[in-house]
């Protein structure tokens, strides 16, 4: 019978899970699981560690915690409709009490099959061990004729192990259980990945990825299915919480599997139709990822509503835009907090930007505090700057306390690259929205954020001068940011290459950067790795962000040379 087709109805569930929330995980998992029973699925394939929520970290390492996952699934198991195969992704522990990062393959009341994740991420703490029906590389099992078998996440990204294993065993159907965070451009690199080992293994494939927020990762589903060629069949919705139905043709009895749950191949039935989603574009991408990456992180943590300061530039008008995107405006609270050296056009974009969002508006002057602190102490100079930034971090956390609300930090990656902040001033704050992105992409977004609304004939959250307008921090007469940095098309170049690239101060130089130049440059960020240390976590967007992929040691006697 090798070589002949059968049909199957797959149902992708792209969730959103919160770490530690087994309850709340095993209703998203019942209520899916229904959906797709109702549909007529004879398979639903769930994210990675679905039942725990993903990356769970040193939880993994509280045997507490592994034994709440299992009981978990114990209990999830007869509540789960008995005519449909689920794959679901939980926390399980090896027979010496070490983490796995598991799926269960259930059906009929029963867990027929279990698989171990091999290859893992380095936020991962979990042990490697083969699946634990055959002790093999890979796990199968056939379902109404189609042998299926089951990778998870990372294991697909390389051909050696499970891959190569299931290449060599010739399933009908592979399924892939996913948590694979967003970055910028990964879900090209995903799907033409996806595309490659499907060809490899000769067989269809069906990608499920979670989405959501995780404290500085946001996941954004993109869930794919492709068949035997590595033609895209479906793309699910990016960023998107739901459940996707799609039929495959599948070649049936393709292998010895591990586990045999039902030979008999299923009539022919009508297909369903379905929508395939597009990608989305790169600035709609970054601009969702950050919005949902704020709005779990305020929702799962419980906080009631953000708070943060309006100085009027660009930096806290897209900071509020996209916390008022997230939250709504109602539960967005903006301070201007001005000094005497705060300029009248900030002021009145801070109350512009405040107006075209609709978020709460408040101006708190700081100039008879900053009086104050700077008479008892004497401070002059750089030391006088700092104090105002940091009256004004004070203000906010005071508020805060006060009245319950997360503060957001403003600043951007390009800043904390060089140390460009103020400790305790500009730096305080709960979570820090666009601290993985760069100048540039900072006002890019902007600008497509005012042209979205412009195209729906809403009024631009963003106003013009904050976008065209010279940074400046304003802590002394006429400053501008270019006064201590280079310009910043010219200051982020360099920053691509020396941190998104790895690349020393040589490969600044060849890239056309003048020797005193990139020197200046590369001992500012490597001088600025303890302020990077003790700022907000923010929603990570680039391969190479501060805390969760780039760490530098504080003490080092390192230093780049040509």
């Amino acid at each position: 019978m090798s070589g002949k087709t059968a049909q199957l109805r797959v149902a992708l569930a792209q969730l959103n899970p919160t770490v530690g929330d087994l309850d709340g995980n095993t209703l998203k998992i019942l209520n899916q699981a229904q959906l797709a029973h109702t549909a007529g699925a004879h398979l639903i394939v769930f994210p990675e560690m679905i039942l725990t929520g993903y990356p769970v970290e040193d939880l993994a390492l509280r045997s507490t915690f592994r034994d709440a996952s299992r009981k978990a699934l114990a209990n999830l198991i007869p509540q789960l409709p008995t005519t449909i195969a689920s794959v679901i992704g939980y926390l399980d522990e090896s027979a010496e009490g070490k983490p796995q990062n598991a799926v269960a393959v259930i059906y009929d009341g029963k867990i027929v099959g279990t698989y171990i994740k091999h290859h893992l991420p380095n936020y991962g703490v979990f042990d490697e061990f083969r699946n634990f029906v055959s002790g093999t590389n890979s796990l199968v099992f056939r379902l109404h004729g189609i042998d299926i078998g089951v990778a998870i996440c990372e294991d697909i990204w390389r051909f050696e192990g499970p891959v190569e294993d299931l290449a060599a065993r010739t399933p009908g159907l592979v399924v892939v259980p996913n948590g694979s965070p967003f970055e910028r451009n990964k879900d090209d690199v995903r799907a033409s990945l996806v595309s490659q080992r499907a060809r490899e293994i000769g067989a269809p494939i069906v990608y499920v990825n979670m989405t959501g927020g995780q404290d500085d990762l946001v996941f954004d589903g993109d869930s794919i299915a492709v068949d035997s060629r590595g033609e895209t069949i479906l793309r699910a919705a990016q960023f998107d919480e739901g459940l996707t139905i799609v039929d495959m043709d599948c070649n049936k009895q393709t292998s010895k599997p591990d586990v045999i749950i039902s030979d008999e191949p299923l009539a022919s039935y009508e297909k369903i139709e379905f929508h395939s989603t597009e990608r989305l574009a790169d600035a709609a991408e970054i601009w969702k990822a950050l919005v949902v990456g704020l709005r779990d992180y305020v929702e799962k943590n419980r906080f009631p509503s953000v708070i943060l300061g309006l100085s009027g530039g660009i930096d806290s008008a897209v900071t509020a835009a996209i916390a008022v995107d997230a939250l709504g405006a109602a539960r967005v609270f903006g301070v201007a907090l001005p000094s005497k050296y705060s300029s009248e056009h900030s002021l009145h974009d801070a109350a512009d930007l405040a107006h075209r969002v609709g978020l709460n508006h408040r101006i708190v002057p700081i100039q008879p505090i900053v009086d104050q602190f700077i008479s008892s102490l004497g401070l002059t100079g750089l030391a006088e700057e700092n104090v105002q930034a940091r009256v004004r971090g004070t203000t906010l956390m005071g508020i805060s306390n006060q009245e319950g609300h997360l503060v957001l930090a403003t600043g951007n990656k390009s800043e904390l690259a060089v140390g460009y902040s103020t400790m305790y001033g500009d730096a305080v704050g709960g979570y820090a929205p666009i601290k993985d992105l760069l100048k540039r992409e900072v006002w890019a977004i902007a600008r497509w954020r005012n042209e979205q609304a412009t195209l729906r004939g809403e009024i631009a959250p963003i106003p013009e001068s904050s976008i065209t307008k010279e940074p400046s921090a304003e802590l002394r007469p006429d400053q501008k940011d270019s006064d201590s940095l280079p310009d910043y098309e010219v200051l982020d170049a360099m920053l691509e290459i020396y941190i998104e690239n790895d690349e020393g101060l040589e490969g600044l130089i060849t890239a056309g950067f003048s020797k005193e130049l990139a020197t200046r440059t590369v001992r500012m960020v490597d001088a600025a790795e303890y302020k990077r240390r003790q700022y907000p976590p923010g929603t990570k967007i680039s391969r190479r962000a501060f805390g969760k992929d780039r760490r530098l040691p504080i003490t080092s006697k390192w230093r780049e040379n040509s």
